[in-house]
């Protein structure tokens, strides 16, 4: 495999040089040559002809030759090894000892930045960003411990450094921002503007963005930019590095002041005050910190492993025109099948309404980019409509890529299949639809692909968690900011968008805002129960600007009491109905409607009532909650669909694990009170596709047993469903969008105050505040710095960033994962993780043990680990006791198996 150089790869491809030769033209202009050839070294001649212009790429014999050839040249015309070595160096390889020179790697950063700042009007900053940012490599401090570590001096040498004892602690990134702080700021008081922004992204490019003022009031930016020259090294550095600062000095102009100033004053949107402008340049300052963290990853990469180059899409996908074709071939074979139900059967009135939705956000498509709200009921085919408005919208307006978010990992396991099967056909796997998620295992021959197009979303569908989107936004580090900028022109489908925290909603506002209106993306907020994002109880600073035109259902009430398809009977009795009773209703369900779903708010209530109707041999009884592992449960809801499809009886009992994402269809429905968003969603598993000749039952139920006090979200949602249940009469009308806007109008203004995102003095912080504060204003740090200096901080950037990124978490409490024995599969895993003493062979059993594991809390681990329930493989991997996994339930507190019946 060899690279030849844009100079002359026109020439390479317009003659045939070998009979098995394939051509792959690069983005920056060169060309990749592979060829089959059983004696490689018979092409040297044909190779050494081409000179500078073209790099043996593999095999590593092939490559050693030349490279003992150029040492050799270099001996003969008296360039000795030693100067070869004093070059400086960024990176030098380890499995051939090459190097990647300083200024090479600062000018391929600065290309990259360049690029992905251009996509927000910035593509200056980008570009002196990537000159900078590893400025201070140019030391001979660094030079001798990167030429220590990689071997290159013997530790017999008095310049050699202990590396080990040094990594980490050489400062190099602080000489770029120091550098360029100083020129900017000559350009005056806007220039100190810019200079702040620039030198932040440069000195955070290893840690995140560091904190600019502390929460205690510290001034940690001014601290750092005003690091003594001979920590930094930056005088040192700018004397050896003429070529870079001349190139900084050409960039560092009025041009680029005047293009970032605009850039500020264009953040303010109508709605804005003091604090959501000042949170923007929070996200502002993210965003070019995520476009020089991936720029430096990937021209780095690149150098280590040149054949990842191939690998990586940099943009060019296929076409939005394919991706069209393909999706609308799907909707015509859907046409047809409409076309052959029956005419005037509720099966045909609910494939006609999915039609409707999907032709409205076709017709939306070519609206302005913007803020858009899709309010389809369960059932109503959201999904594929969506991707059809992403689709076109995306090849109206140019845009790069497509997003679809959603909370569960069982959401989008179930809609990327679909994806892939519609939109990438075999030649083209693992190029058009990227899933990325925690348990995500994929096929052993696109592992590699599949890796490297996650690290930065470099593919034109990403499927992804809501926790990778908002850890992207909001998260501490560098891994998951460097992805950031992947999301300025492109379409973002936020499916299930109630289900965002609370606490996030503001935070999550202002950040989409800042999407739309100043990196050229679209938003599409979508779901059956549509949260009033846009009409916050008393703060529409922080509501989100959805225009009546973006709307893509503009007929919502007409289409949700065309698709209703259930009765809905609110069954409460005062003190609570007993298992007992709801029993005996599931028993009733099941005699009138053939099968039922029973669904409640807690893990415990789910076993109890289960083991409660499998005494009663009602009909086959079937558990689901998270205490069983992914396979497990796909194997139950699998069986499930198998006894529906064939109309036998069957009851299924289940935590709201079940509500969105699974594709299911019940005659009845027996829902635990909890909030209205809910309860509509697991209707939705009634009559999901009108097939029944009569409307599906739903049941709501207030259980007397269940006990919720330590759930706090299902809490509150269930006292303020209460009440609209007690305001609304009707039982139809319980799940309307009427019910549902009055529903979240109690359920906002009982949570207002939760919207900022609280952090207590117990916190890292060290006292009562908000991350929105923290994160804008910063208010309180700016007063103890004024308390202690008598004058305002001299910033115009005072966040505490890193703070703020700690404490920031989508999930309330963590999770620890273990591997459970369940089947075949699962003992399997378990068996090779203990006798696995190779790195690669752990690697590909825990790719697999994801579907086999389940996530337990702190509290619930160190009580299985006490009885001795929990055991560990030598290389530190938790697995749980097989006497505490029950086929039936998953994983309990209490031994399920015997040992006899384990030996048996």
């Amino acid at each position: 495999m060899l690279r030849f150089s844009p100079h002359v790869a026109r020439r390479v491809q317009e003659t045939r040089w070998h009979r098995s030769e394939r051509t792959e033209p690069q983005p920056d202009g060169s060309l990749v040559w592979r060829a089959q050839i059983a004696e490689p070294k018979e092409m040297l001649p044909w190779i050494r002809g081409w000179g500078a212009d073209v790099e043996v790429l593999g095999p590593e014999g092939l490559r050693g030759t030349l490279e003992a050839e150029v040492r050799k040249m270099a001996r003969v015309y008296g360039v000795s090894e030693m100067k070869l070595q004093d070059a400086l160096i960024a990176h030098r390889r380890e499995r051939d000892g090459k190097e990647q020179s300083l200024v090479d790697h600062l000018k391929g950063t600065a290309e990259l930045a360049k690029r992905f700042a251009g996509k927000i009007g910035l593509p200056e900053l980008g570009e002196v960003m990537g000159l900078a940012h590893d400025f201070g490599k140019a030391s001979k401090e660094f030079q001798d411990y990167l030429k220590s570590a990689t071997g290159l001096k013997n530790p017999d040498e008095d310049d050699y450094i202990d590396y080990e004892s040094r990594k980490g602690k050489i400062d190099h990134s602080t000489a770029g921002a120091q550098l360029v702080y100083e020129k900017c700021s000559h350009l005056g008081k806007e220039g100190e503007f810019l200079a702040q922004f620039l030198a932040l992204a440069i000195a955070s490019h290893h840690s995140g963005l560091i904190d600019c003022l502390t929460p205690t009031g510290e001034d940690n930016f001014s601290r750092r930019i005003t690091k003594d020259d001979s920590v930094t090294h930056v005088s040192e550095a700018r004397g050896k590095l003429p070529e870079i600062e001349d190139g900084l000095n050409k960039t560092l102009t009025l041009d680029i002041l005047k293009q970032f100033m605009q850039k500020l004053q264009s953040l303010r949107e109508q709605n804005d005050s003091k604090e959501t402008i000042a949170f923007k340049l929070g996200i502002l300052a993210r965003f070019l910190l995520s476009c020089l963290l991936d720029a430096d990853r990937l021209n780095t990469a690149d150098f280590e492993f040149p054949e990842n180059s191939v690998i990586r899409s940099y943009g060019n996908y296929v076409s939005w025109d394919m991706l069209i074709e393909r999706l609308e071939k799907t909707f015509n074979e859907f046409a047809q099948a409409v076309a052959q139900t029956k005419e005037g059967s509720q099966a045909r009135e609910v494939y006609q309404l999915r039609s409707q939705v999907a032709r409205a956000c076709r017709e939306a498509a070519t609206k302005p980019k913007g803020i858009y709200q899709l309010t389809v009921p369960t059932g109503g085919g959201k999904t594929l409509a969506s991707l059809r408005f992403a689709l076109h919208h995306a090849k109206h307006h140019g845009m790069d890529r497509v997003f679809y978010v959603a909370p569960y990992i069982t959401i989008i396991d179930q809609n990327a299949d679909t994806l892939r099967t519609i939109l990438e056909p075999e030649s083209e796997r693992g190029r058009v639809v990227l899933e990325h998620h925690s348990n995500f295992v994929p096929e052993e021959d696109t592992h590699r692909r599949h890796s490297l197009l996650a690290e930065n979303w470099d593919a034109p569908i990403v499927c992804t968690t809501q926790v990778q989107f908002l850890e992207a936004l909001f998260g501490a580090g560098t891994r998951d900011t460097r992805r950031m900028h992947q999301l300025a022109k492109a379409v973002i489908i936020l499916d299930e968008v109630q289900t965002v925290p609370i606490r996030i909603v503001h935070m999550l506002n202002v950040a989409l805002r800042f999407l739309a209106h100043s990196c050229g993306s679209t938003v599409v907020l979508c779901t059956a129960t549509q949260p009033p994002l846009d009409r916050l109880p008393d703060n529409p600073y922080r509501s989100l600007i959805v225009k009546q035109e973006q709307r893509i259902i503009l007929n919502e009430v007409e289409l949700f009491k065309s698709m209703q398809r259930v009765e809905v009977h609110y069954a409460r009795k005062d003190g609570g109905m007993t298992n007992d009773e709801i029993v005996d209703l599931a028993g009733r369900a099941l005699d009138s409607e053939g099968s039922v779903l029973i669904v409640v708010n807690t893990r415990a209530m789910a076993r109890t009532l289960y083991e409660q109707i499998k005494v009663r041999r009602l009909a086959p009884t079937y558990h689901l909650s998270t205490n069983m592992c992914p396979a497990h449960r796909m194997d139950v809801l699998n069986t499930i669909k198998e006894k529906l499809a064939a109309k036998e009886p069957v009851i299924c009992v289940s935590t709201q694990l079940i509500e969105a994402g699974v594709d299911i269809d019940f005659g009845a429905v027996i829902r635990s009170l909890a909030g209205l968003d809910s309860v509509a969603q697991s209707a939705g598993r009634c009559n999901r596709h009108g097939l029944r000749a009569t409307p599906g039952k739903v049941w709501i139920v207030n259980p007397q047993e269940e006990d919720i006090d330590q759930l706090l979200d299902i809490k509150i949602g269930r006292d303020q469903a209460q009440r609209v249940l007690s305001e609304f009469k009707s039982g139809n009308d319980f799940i309307g969008l009427e019910a549902i806007t009055t529903y979240y109008r109690y359920y906002y203004s009982s949570r207002k105050d939760e919207m900022d995102y609280l952090v207590r003095s117990s916190s890292a912080v060290g006292r009562d505040d908000t991350l929105f504060r923290l994160l804008s204003t910063n208010e309180l740090s700016v007063a103890s710095y004024r308390s202690s200096r008598g004058v305002n901080p001299p910033l115009l950037l005072n966040q505490s960033f890193q703070s703020a990124a700690r404490e920031f978490c989508v999930i309330d409490s963590p999770t620890i994962g273990v591997i459970v024995p369940y089947g075949d599969e699962g003992k399997t895993i378990i068996n090779a993780l203990c006798s696995a003493s190779e790195l690669d062979n752990r690697v590909k059993f825990l790719r697999q043990a994801q579907r086999f594991s389940v996530c337990l809390f702190r509290r619930q681990f160190e009580e299985l680990n006490r009885v001795g329930a929990i055991l560990e493989t030598n290389s530190g991997i938790h697995y749980l006791d097989e006497r505490y996994y029950s086929k039936e339930f998953g994983w309990s507190h209490d031994p399920v198996n015997d040992m006899d019946t384990l030996i048996v």
